[in-house]
């Protein structure tokens, strides 16, 4: 899809292009994008949820009781409790139960005010400070990658889309987690990479590579669940799911979890591996296909190596609370680790390492057969140059030739 043109100047002062991929290739990848989006949309209808009446439809409150947005206003030492300031009225705010935390002279806080008088804790108000941090992220963002940045911004905005209006009702109906994971990921993938990178050759290189690694994941992910027996029902998220009155498939629940949490990472290394080759293509337009892989494989290991130990690293933050919990009782490490609480966090971290490992040399591979020898001075033939300059080169490049017509 697109082959795109951009222009610059050789060290020489000459008009030079960027790396391009052929009419013809740029022909084989709309086809093949266009497929994809046909099945994507095919398999969305097929898993289409039938209501969106399950969100929002939990209350969080009863009858006579309403959330209210309090200040404290002052702190008794003695038994922690809070006075604070509701419509003109002084009002005791009970502690919350917690020794982790007191209030504090300032505090925004949500508490519920029951019909008996009485104000119950909630949770602190957090929107201004998180408000701030949002700004300051779009703004570096926008400032720092421009147009790109505001294109992955609206490609984000548009993936959670994706996920509240589509994924979550669709689980919610019952429909099959795994079909609904592969839509979700194709779906969001095609708006996040085409509004952040541009609709071109390198994007859909980089948009394959990632779907490609999106499958093997998926299809991991759907033999280790099962294997692994991972029920989800030892999940406190699982265990409200329940209690809520929701009838969901929390071993379907915990694939699609999986799945989708590999799309981030999937896309890092996909997208750069992808502009790793285009850029090596432009700096040396006279090395074969294959030189061109090697190459684009020795930035694709570092990556690699990098990526995987913060995928884990991602993860053991996310679950160190229930990792501390689970340390606390006389079991082996190996008990552990196998144990319900651990054993989904230790499978998410290896299905999706693997499908990151596979998905560098597949990128790489399509990027080198995708992009082509255009980027050499302006009305030269770079396949001559190629053979002139080095005679040993000179059948790999007609290969080339060939391939790319």
């Amino acid at each position: 899809m697109g082959a795109g043109h951009s222009h610059g100047f050789a060290a020489d002062g000459s008009l030079e292009r960027a790396p391009r991929a052929s009419e013809r290739t740029t022909t084989v990848l709309t086809i093949l994008v266009g497929v994809i989006v046909f099945l994507t949309v095919a398999g969305a209808v097929a898993v289409w949820p039938s209501s969106w009446d399950v969100l929002r439809s939990v209350p969080t409150s009863y009858e006579g009781a309403e959330w209210v947005s309090v200040t404290v206003e002052s702190v008794d030492e003695e038994t922690g409790q809070a006075t604070v300031d509701l419509d003109g009225e002084e009002r005791v705010l009970d502690d919350a139960g917690y020794s982790t935390f007191t209030y504090e002279v300032g505090d925004h806080v949500r508490a519920l005010s029951l019909d008996t008088g009485e104000l119950v804790f909630g949770d602190f108000e957090r929107g201004p400070p998180m408000l701030l941090l949002l700004v300051v992220y779009v703004v570096l963002v926008v400032a720092i990658a421009r147009w790109r940045g505001i294109g992955a911004l609206l490609g984000l905005l548009g993936a959670f889309g994706v996920v509240v209006f589509f994924t979550v009702p669709a689980l919610f109906d019952g429909q099959n987690p795994l079909v609904v994971a592969l839509v979700t990921g194709s779906g969001a993938l095609f708006a996040l990479l085409y509004l952040a990178h541009g609709v071109n050759a390198r994007t859909t290189t980089a948009y394959l590579g990632t779907l490609a690694g999106l499958l093997i994941t998926a299809l991991l992910a759907w033999w280790a669940v099962g294997a692994s027996r991972l029920t989800g029902i030892w999940s406190e998220e699982g265990t409200h799911l329940e209690l809520a009155g929701r009838s969901v498939d929390l071993q379907g629940l915990v694939l699609c979890g999986i799945i989708i949490a590999g799309l981030g990472v999937l896309n890092d290394v996909t997208v750069t591996q992808s502009s790793a080759v285009w850029e090596l293509r432009a700096a040396r337009p006279d090395i074969s296909r294959w030189s061109l892989f090697s190459r684009g494989m020795r930035i694709g290991r570092d990556h690699i190596a990098s990526t995987v130990y913060t995928i884990a690293f991602a993860y053991v933050g996310a679950a160190l609370p229930t990792l501390m919990l689970v340390t606390l009782y006389d079991n082996s490490i190996a008990t552990t680790l196998t144990s319900a609480e651990i054993a989904e966090e230790v499978v998410r971290t290896l299905v999706t390492s693997i499908g990151l490992v596979l998905a560098v040399p597949l990128t790489t591979g399509i990027a080198a057969l995708v992009v082509g020898y255009e980027g050499a001075i302006e009305g030269e033939s770079v396949e001559g140059k190629a053979d002139a300059g080095d005679p040993g080169r000179a059948s790999d490049a007609e290969a080339s030739a060939t391939m790319e017509e």
